[in-house]
Parts: C-alpha cells; structure tokens; sequence
C-alpha cells in the first residue's frame, strides 16, 4: 500500500513538473517525423498480464515494428528520437501508466510479449510477481553497458543470448532486497546515470549486485 501511494505522489508530481519537456518533446517529434507523437507498446505486466506501455514515439511509423529490440545505429530511429531514447525522455509518458496502476517507478523493466513467451524459463518468471517498473537495476545496466551488446546485425538474437540473462539476474537480486530505501537509491542511481551519459560518459562500472547477479544469470541460461 505505501509503495502504490508513493508511486501515485511521484507520478502525479512528475507529470506536473515535467510538463514542459513533454511539450517539447511532443513539438519536436511532430515536427521531425510523420505519424503520432506517443507510441503504444505491448508489454507483459503483473502476473504475466498483458497492457500497453506508452512512449514517446522515437521511429518512423512505417519501420517501428521490424524487430522489437533497438540497435545501437537503428536506422529505424530519426534524429530526434535518438536524442529522445539517449536522454531517456521517451520513457517519461510511463508516469502516466504509473499513474492508473499498470506500472510502478521501481520495478523490474516489463518486456514484449514475445520475448517471455520464448526465453523466459521458471525463475526469471518470478520478475511477473510484481508490477512492472519505470527504473530498475536491469535498466540501468541496459543503458549504461546495453551498446555493447548490440551492435550488430541480429540485435535482437544479441540481446535474449547475452543481455537478457543479466537483466533478468539483476531484477531478480533487486527482488530479494527489496525496500523502500533501495527504491530511492535505485531513483538516484537513475538520474545520476542518466546526467552522466548526457555528459558524454560512456564506459561505467559494473553494478553493485554484480556478484550475486552472477550467481543468478548461470540459472537463467538453462
């Protein structure tokens, strides 16, 4: 219950302080691509329950649904979008979906539908348990070290063989410790994370549940 209201007060105070860069957002990507500004994804949620996640849309309409994972020189991703997806402004309309309950602002990052279906065995199931997450240790490894994955031709085969299983190990460790103090710290990682790469760092070190995440990623191959 206290998480829910936390996660209602944060999107609420969110949406509102963010405002602005939504309307610049929604500008800038009306006035660079054809088509509409917010992108609505399908994404597994709680207990295994499909929703649409929304986003702003950061690929041309036409070219958006080829593969559901983003390489790191997509060519289906317009300038403006790309600017977007590195500043992580794309992921801010999900305060809304925090807002109606489909999601949370710490939790483990939802996935395409597909992407369960077929690589998901029985432990890496137990990230269903909960309500999706805007920020999560998973996330923040995807962004800090996910272009190191996917650079080439088969992003998608790259991302479920080496990327996905650490995702998946890191949720899974965030799970267990789970607490309100690890929520804030995992919100201040983010942000700290985010402003860094905006700055123009690119290498970072491996994350703190490493160690127990490696422990976890062997299972999740099998």
């Amino acid at each position: 219950m206290a998480k829910r209201l936390f996660d209602m007060a944060a999107a609420i105070i969110g949406l509102l302080l963010l405002s602005p860069v939504f309307l610049l957002a929604f500008v800038g990507i009306k006035a660079t691509s054809s088509g509409p500004a917010i992108y609505r994804a399908r994404r597994m949620g709680q207990h295994g329950v499909v929703f649409v996640m929304h986003k702003f849309r950061t690929m041309h309409v036409a070219n958006q649904q080829a593969s559901v994972i983003t390489g790191v020189a997509d060519k289906r991703v317009f300038g403006f979008g790309r600017l977007l997806r590195a500043t992580k402004i794309d992921e801010l309309p999900q305060l809304y979906d925090v807002l109606t309950g489909t999601m949370s602002i710490v939790g483990p990052r939802p996935e395409d539908p597909k992407i369960v279906e077929q690589h998901y065995n029985q432990l890496a199931r137990e990230t269903l348990n909960v309500a999706p997450g805007l920020a999560s240790p998973g996330s923040i490894y995807n962004y800090t070290h996910g272009h190191l994955y996917l650079r080439d031709a088969d992003p998608e085969g790259s991302y479920v063989r080496q990327l996905l299983p650490m995702k998946l190990a890191l949720e899974l460790v965030y799970l267990r410790r789970q607490s309100f103090t690890g929520d804030l710290l995992v919100i201040a990682r983010t942000a700290i994370t985010i402003v860094r790469i905006a700055l123009g760092q690119r290498l970072f070190a491996e994350p703190p549940e490493m160690a127990e995440a490696r422990q976890l990623e062997s299972m999740l191959r099998r």
